[in-house]
Parts: C-alpha cells; structure tokens; sequence
C-alpha cells in the first residue's frame, strides 16, 4: 500500500503534490494567549448576595470526579437519584421530573415554551426580575400576555390573582415565590386551587426560595415548579430541577403545535430522564459533572431534612434582621411575613451611593453582597444566607463589614 501511494506522488509531480500540501499548511493568525500560559486565579470570597453560593466540600469533591459516559446505566442511575431527591425537595410524586441542562432561566423558558402557545392568554405576577423576565420570554412566544404589574416589595392576594384570572381567563398564571430582586416572599396556599376554579395552570418559581422558605408542591395545587442548583443547594449553576403535574403533563402532550425550542422540548427530556417508560434516547449531553454535584447537593439536603433547613433560614435571618436594626438600617419589605429569609433586602442607606458600599465589603472582606436588580436598582442592598452560608457567624462578619463601610464610604449629608 505505501508502495503504491509512493508510485502516484512520482506520477502526479511536484506541483500537484505541493497543492495538496500547500491546502493544509496555513500559518496561525492568533497567537498562543499570554494569559493560558499561567496557573488559574480564583480569589477566595464569602458569596453573601442573592447567588450562586459558596459550594460545601462534598459538592466540591463530587465536581472534581472523572467524567463518565451521559448514556451509561451508571449515568442513568444518578440521574434517577437526582429526580428522587428533586421529588422530596419539591414534596410531589410527579413522574414528570427532572433537572433542566442549564440554569434558572432555562427552567422557566422551558416551562413556557412547553406550556404557551401563539395566542394563548398568559397572567403575570410582575412584582420584579423574574416576573419581568416571564412577560419578555411569553411576547417572543406569540402569547397574549397579561402582566399585573406591582412596585417592588409587596405580593399578590387572591382576590387581585381571582380579577385577573376573571378578565383575561388565562391558560397560564406565573407567581414568583421567592422574588430575589425586592425580597418577597409569595403566599402560596389557595393559589393552585383558585387557577384551577378558573381551568389555568400555576407556574411558580422558587429558584431562590427552594429549601430555605417552605414550599409544598402537590398540596398546594402547583403545576410547574422550578428552581436552581446555584443557591440553598450550594452546587454549581447550570442544572435547574423542574416537575410538571399531571394536568400541565397533558397540555404539553396535547400541543396543537411543535414547541420553538428542541433543545428544551419536554416530551424528548422526559425520555432522556426515564419519566415516559420508553427506552432512553440520546437527546443531547447532559453536564454530567454538575449532575454529580447536584445529586450529591440534593444528598446533603436529604440528610438535613427540609424541616431543618427551613427553622435554620428562618433563625439565622432572624439574627441578621436584629444586628442590621442595630446599625439603623431599614429593611426594605415592611410586612414581615412577606420577607424572603434567603436574601434579605435592606433599603438603601440615606446619602450614600450604594455601589460604594458593596465595593467596599468587596474589597475590604472579600464579601460578596449586592444592589438591587431591575425595578430595585438603586433602591436597596440585598445580602443572602443559603444552605451552607446561612451561618450566625457570616452574619457577624457581613454586618461588621457593613459598619465599616458605613463609616469610610462617603456620605452626601445634604
């Protein structure tokens, strides 16, 4: 064979030969990165804003294991650990359960790309960010839209969710539960049943409320349900748990349309996950490694318990609303049972510039707390305790930075 291959290069002759050559000889544009050519640099920091959060040692050593194949049967083993614990934290026996391959947003594009077709009738709570965020992704699926828009720091009643329900008879009505942006933390009980009256599904979002406020899926009539991995969970984002009802099972099943997305159909994920009872089928590569970290992440909160981690948020929260009373400062949400006890908001400080405030705790301690977020920027700071970082002694040292600054940042006195 090289004989052969060696007798017709002689024959095609140089100049074809050095063709060929010449197709693959390309000389490189971009040079080697100076910056690759050096170690990684992560500093180490107290993450105290409305997330992700710090990562435990165990979820730590699970992102540091070798990588397996997405189709093998150990794979399909801790993925169905992973729905099991989704299930638990969720409190529902949906088969319908998974984790979605990418993060919040994902789950709650999902939900409405599946859910929501051209002209159906969508009601909003737009008490914040992530009630915003729904009405954009709803206008680029074709829906009819119906946001109740509300100033950031208060909820929805049942009598405001039953007129809204009444008016514009939608298929879908999305709550926010725990509203990181301002906050709130929704009442959820009588909500699932009231859409139901009125034939509309319940949508709700407790990415940053999900094992630090509770929250009982199937008792409280939702039908989708979603959170994030990046929070009281304490893993990496980029998997976000999700759970359909039966009922939302059935509307998704019978589209009259294909859903905008492939990536994020639910019908082909279901099977990936082993919730249709089918043979599983490659639909694309899950990350598998940040599913090691959220199982064991859903682990640790199986060994917790639920109940202990909801009484830790609550006490721990407790203890920061006193010490940040001490430094005269205001929370930021007035009724107290509507404070959400995994990112608290406190009111911008009078005469000062509140990005001077979080840079400095940045830079000084190494502690991440942050500004508002779309309708409450410059209006409060918002500092988190999840999972791990729910801890008195963080509450110590954010408040102690946070006296620091308020004494050295500058102050506008008029």
């Amino acid at each position: 064979m090289l004989r052969t291959l060696a007798t017709a290069s002689s024959v095609w002759g140089p100049r074809v030969a050095g063709k060929v050559r010449t197709m693959a000889s390309y000389q490189l544009l971009v040079a080697p990165p100076e910056a690759l050519l050096k170690p990684l640099s992560v500093p180490n920091r107290l993450l105290l804003g409305p997330g992700p959060s710090n990562l435990t040692p165990r979820v730590l050593a699970a992102s540091g294991l070798q990588i397996i194949g997405h189709m093998h049967k150990e794979m399909f083993q801790v993925m169905d650990e992973i729905k099991q614990g989704i299930q638990y934290v969720f409190q529902t026996k949906n088969p319908l359960t998974l984790a979605i391959s990418g993060s919040g947003h994902c789950a709650l594009e999902a939900a409405l790309i599946n859910l929501l077709e051209p002209g159906d009738s969508f009601l909003v709570g737009a008490n914040g960010i992530w009630g915003q965020r729904a009405v954009d992704i709803g206008e680029r699926i074709g829906a009819h839209v119906h946001p109740m828009i509300k100033d950031p720091g208060y909820h929805y009643t049942l009598q405001e969710v039953e007129e809204g329900l009444a008016q514009h008879k939608p298929v879908l009505l999305f709550l926010t539960h725990g509203e990181s942006s301002s906050g709130v933390l929704q009442p959820l009980d009588g909500y699932g049943e009231l859409c139901h009256r009125y034939n509309c599904l319940l949508l709700v979002d407790s990415v940053a409320s999900l094992g630090g406020s509770p929250i009982y899926m199937d008792q409280q009539g939702i039908d989708v349900l979603y959170s994030g991995a990046q929070k009281v969970l304490n893993a990496p984002p980029g998997t976000s748990p999700i759970s359909f009802s039966d009922k939302a099972r059935n509307k998704i099943y019978s589209r009259k349309t294909k859903p905008f997305s492939f990536s994020l159909d639910i019908k082909y994920l279901a099977n990936l996950w082993g919730c249709d009872d089918k043979p599983r089928i490659y639909h694309h590569t899950t990350p598998i490694i940040g599913l090691y970290s959220l199982r064991e992440a859903l682990a640790l909160m199986v060994e917790q318990g639920l109940e202990n981690s909801w009484r830790r948020h609550r006490e721990v929260v407790a203890y920061l609303h006193g010490r940040l009373h001490e430094l005269g400062l205001q929370l930021f949400v007035k009724d107290a049972a509507l404070r959400l006890p995994t990112v608290t908001t406190v009111a911008a400080p009078a005469g000062y510039d509140w990005r001077d405030i979080v840079n400095y705790v940045m830079d000084h301690f190494d502690i991440e707390i942050t500004g508002g977020l779309g309708p409450s920027m410059g209006k409060v700071l918002r500092i988190g305790l999840m999972g791990c970082n729910a801890t008195r002694e963080n509450v110590d040292r954010v408040t102690e930075a946070l006296r620091e600054a308020l004494q050295r940042c500058p102050k506008n006195k008029l």
